[in-house]
């Protein structure tokens, strides 16, 4: 069993930043792939970001520039830097971890951007 914890999700002005945390703990055997993929009332679930374990990074094209993603290896944490947020951006946020096989998922962690 996989238990990831998210933290850092809030209320922020537009223009202001978050950090998300998310740390992966548990029976893992190793992980390709990890990131954040977000949910707004009333849209589907979108990929925001996800990292590879080469440190090869993808960035949703609404984010790039404002969104940095990045992983601790040897704490199985990754991050997502958001800065520049906007009211648009307002979703719970999700963490998933892959590990060549299956997805494991956060329980997610709201982030409202008011304008």
């Amino acid at each position: 069993q996989v238990q990831l914890e998210e933290s850092g999700g809030g209320l922020v002005q537009a223009g202001g930043s978050l950090r998300l945390s998310c740390a992966a703990s548990g029976s893992i055997f190793r992980i390709n792939a990890m990131g954040w993929h977000r949910q707004a009332p009333g849209k589907q679930r979108q990929l925001v970001a996800g990292i590879r374990s080469s440190g090869d990074t993808s960035l949703a094209d609404s984010v790039k520039g404002r969104f940095t993603i990045s992983r601790d290896n040897d704490k199985n944490t990754v991050y997502l830097q958001m800065n520049s947020l906007k009211p648009e951006d307002t979703a719970v946020y999700y963490c998933y971890i892959h590990d060549g096989f299956v997805y494991s998922w956060g329980q997610g962690t709201q982030v409202t951007v008011s304008s």
